[in-house]
């Protein structure tokens, strides 16, 4: 079965955990709609941004949680 998790950073790309960490999800939609779900209160935790990976490759990342100028 396909992982699929997000690692959550700061700027400078140091790891940091979540209030609540979500897991795995089984799809990466299910990741994606989760992340569109809470982008906000990470932000609001001191989370940056995020890396997708795929059974512990990254996908994509990183991706800034923070609103374009």
């Amino acid at each position: 079965m396909t992982v699929w998790e997000w690692r959550f950073e700061k700027a400078d790309g140091t790891a940091v955990e979540p209030a609540e960490p979500p897991g795995e999800f089984g799809t990466q939609g299910d990741a994606e709609s989760w992340l569109g779900e809470v982008w906000r209160q990470l932000l609001e935790q001191g989370i940056d941004q995020v890396r997708l990976t795929e059974d512990g490759a990254e996908v994509y990342g990183p991706m800034s949680l923070h609103a374009e100028d």
